[in-house]
């Protein structure tokens, strides 16, 4: 699988695996270990959680599913979560990292990610993101659902390293963010990761999805993730728990959308014009 290259070293595949949204019901607690398990043997080593998702439910999924996965060892398996921004004081930090750790049963994170702009200062969350990086508990630090002046702010940080990633709402019909959030991120060298990617399914059947995939012989859901696979410097986190779904996800990476169809895409859903509020789900 393609990777990603982070500004401070290391790598990342260009698809993962989504989270949101696990972890809620009990009842479907197995189901959903079944399918990070299903993701992993196909091929899947990128996992994206966070702390809010269920309540840590999302993380305690992952950590069953990983526990005693066969021939996969923990270095193979890039793990992203996410601490609150209402634990964002330094204190906060390290506490939230400590129970995400517990819950995913694993001794360190490979990025780590504030999850939101709150109201404790920048510098503060970066002291403490620092102080995981020196205890071995976090490998890389970054932000998410950040815009332009967010990730400005935080890059004059003090020790604030590279910017290693921005996490943002990005697909086909959430395009606003290639005006300049973006570009800021490529300057850098610091990839973008797109969460739901596939508008949470919204996107299929939509009527040049759907001609483009004929062509292709795919579904249209695939075309629009793979649109998003062939962006420069961008990684797809699509969630799901269905096991076709998943390995629909996987081979959309060897989707080559031609020009025409990008141009097409381009007409039907068209790019910035000009600045416009980050969106968020």
């Amino acid at each position: 699988m393609q990777k990603i290259q982070l500004p401070g070293g290391g790598a990342l595949p260009a698809l993962g695996l989504g989270t949101w949204y696990m972890g809620d019901l009990p009842s479907q607690f197995e189901n959903e270990v079944s399918a990070v398990r299903h993701a992993l043997d196909q091929g899947i080593r990128l996992i994206d959680t966070a702390e809010m998702y269920a309540n840590g439910g999302a993380e305690r999924v992952i950590g069953a599913a990983i526990k005693n996965c066969g021939n996969i060892f923990r270095e193979e398996i890039f793990i992203i979560s996410k601490v609150l921004p209402s634990n964002a004081h330094y204190e906060g930090v390290i506490e939230a990292c400590d129970r995400s750790l517990q819950r995913l049963g694993v001794p360190f994170i490979d990025l780590y990610l504030l999850h939101w702009r709150g109201s404790v200062p920048l510098q503060e969350t970066v002291n403490a993101f620092n102080f995981l990086i020196s205890a071995g508990k976090i490998r890389h630090f970054g932000v998410s659902n950040f815009d332009l002046n967010d990730m400005r702010e935080w890059c004059g940080c003090e020790s604030s390293r590279e910017l290693a990633t921005n996490q943002i709402l990005y697909n086909l019909s959430r395009r606003g963010t290639e005006w300049d959030v973006i570009p800021f991120c490529r300057e850098r060298g610091a990839p973008v990761i797109a969460y739901s990617p596939l508008e949470q399914g919204r996107l299929e059947g939509d009527p040049t999805l759907s001609e483009i995939a004929a062509r292709h012989g795919v579904t249209s859901l695939q075309i629009a993730l793979a649109w998003v696979l062939s962006q420069e410097n961008v990684i797809a986190i699509p969630k799901s728990v269905n096991h076709e779904h998943i390995d629909q996800n996987i081979a959309a990476l060897d989707i080559t959308l031609e020009p025409e169809d990008h141009a097409q895409l381009d007409v039907a859903f068209p790019p910035p014009t000009g600045p416009s509020p980050l969106e968020i789900l």
